[in-house]
């Protein structure tokens, strides 16, 4: 008799022991596409903040070269918002992505260089 209900016992938890054994290799298989998924996606977002940068960079490069000989009062406001702009791009955290303030400066960076197209590009 005790043969049998140790069959029975095993009948009854085999759901219980699916479920558990399911359950875990479900947990290990989405672990490791969320690694794989999340590392593209850090990937792709880094990409595209990176080229956001450099083109504020090449556009604030530029229009320094463009106003290096000049000198009247408008064009020293201007310089000092381009090298602002420049100061800022160069602090930012390139290669520190747990930067807690990260889209916080780039936010600023965003605005400096909407205020360097407004003094550069609309006055020159």
């Amino acid at each position: 008799m005790a043969g049998s209900q140790d069959m029975f016992d095993a009948i009854v938890m085999a759901d219980d022991r699916f479920h558990g054994e399911g359950y875990q290799e479900g947990y290990e298989e989405g672990s490791s596409l969320g690694m794989i998924e999340g590392r593209r996606y850090g990937t792709l977002h880094g990409a595209k903040i990176g080229s956001e940068i450099g083109c504020y960079q090449g556009f604030a490069f530029a229009w320094r070269c463009l106003l290096h000989g000049c000198s009247t009062e408008k064009d020293s406001k201007k310089m000092k918002v381009l090298e602002s702009l420049l100061g800022m791009i160069q602090k930012f955290p390139y290669d520190d992505p747990t930067y807690d303030k990260l889209h916080e400066d780039l936010d600023r960076i965003r605005g400096k260089f909407k205020q360097v197209c407004v003094l550069c590009v609309s006055f020159s």
